[in-house]
């Protein structure tokens, strides 16, 4: 990516109020890379980040200084959120993508420091060129790694080996991997499903879990962790990996001042179990969730409309 287009007119901010901090996002959705787009399979997983950070593995007093990498970080979205929970997080991407990841990078720790609450919580984060499965890169990085993240990772069949690979090279026998991704074509989502769970205990995050706004039916997290002997057996047939039944949300308690957002009422327009939500009321706002999703349905449907 250029670094003349961060102030171009093609960018523009997206604000991300989380973990109690206003947040700015830069994108840059017409550039020639996916990279410069934030993907909702990355808001969905900071949201469930915020949701289930007052106790439990995802609190700040079990992430504090755990080393995080984010695997094709984009925007930086889902890195910043492990990092405001007190990780050391390295954000990692292609080449082309890291003048916009650094200035979202710099520009949020700016406001984080500036704020009167959180900075205390926060724990660094710093941005890596990685290309997938090159050893050089992969060695520089430093690994193990406590956590491996990445979001929106995968939306192609060429992709899924040598994100496994880097994956393997960046893992250690107690690395956690959380992935989200949204479902773009069922071929490669159970292609994806099968090599994951051949070397991986997979489980899928349920939707009790989620944020109650920032959630589809079309994407998904996991968690995933080593299994305890690697099977070398392709497994053919349809993988459904287990519900994840041992996060904890904490609903009960009140989250502490500086670590976790307080809960805000939210409007939800439709049955979240459904693929299609119930159209809004005459004149109904929709909120911003609600407007990227309806956003996305027309993007899939006119994906393949030719104009003669």
């Amino acid at each position: 990516m250029d670094p003349d287009r961060l102030n171009s007119p093609t960018t523009f901010e997206m604000p991300l109020d989380v973990l109690g901090h206003e947040l700015q996002f830069t994108q840059d959705p017409n550039s020639k890379h996916l990279g410069t787009t934030v993907w909702d399979a990355s808001l969905v997983f900071i949201k469930f980040l915020e949701k289930n950070c007052r106790k439990g593995r995802f609190s700040p007093a079990k992430l504090r200084g755990k080393r995080v990498i984010e695997l094709g970080a984009g925007c930086g979205v889902s890195g910043f959120g492990m990092a405001l929970l007190g990780c050391d997080v390295l954000v990692t991407d292609q080449k082309e993508v890291l003048p916009l990841l650094k200035r979202n990078v710099e520009r949020n720790i700016s406001r984080v420091m500036q704020s009167n609450s959180g900075s205390d919580s926060f724990g660094s984060i710093e941005v890596s060129e990685l290309q997938w499965g090159d050893e050089n890169h992969i060695k520089a990085l430093g690994p193990p790694f406590d956590y491996i993240i990445g979001t929106d990772v995968v939306y192609a069949e060429h992709l899924l080996e040598p994100l496994l690979q880097t994956i393997f090279a960046l893992s250690g026998p107690r690395t956690t991997i959380l992935l989200g991704c949204e479902i773009r074509s069922t071929t490669v989502h159970e292609q994806m499903l099968r090599m994951w769970s051949k070397n991986f205990d997979v489980k899928t995050v349920p939707k009790s879990k989620m944020d109650e706004t920032y959630q589809h039916p079309s994407i998904q997290l996991f968690i995933m962790e080593s299994k305890p002997s690697v099977e070398c057996t392709e497994n053919s047939g349809q993988v459904t990996p287990e519900k994840v039944d041992d996060v904890e949300t904490g609903e009960d308690e009140k989250s502490s001042e500086g670590e976790c957002a307080k809960e805000k009422d939210r409007d939800f327009v439709g049955d979240k179990n459904e693929e299609h939500t119930k159209p809004n009321p005459q004149n109904a706002k929709l909120t911003d969730w609600e407007a990227r999703r309806y956003g996305s349905m027309a993007a899939r449907i006119l994906r393949d409309v030719k104009i003669t």
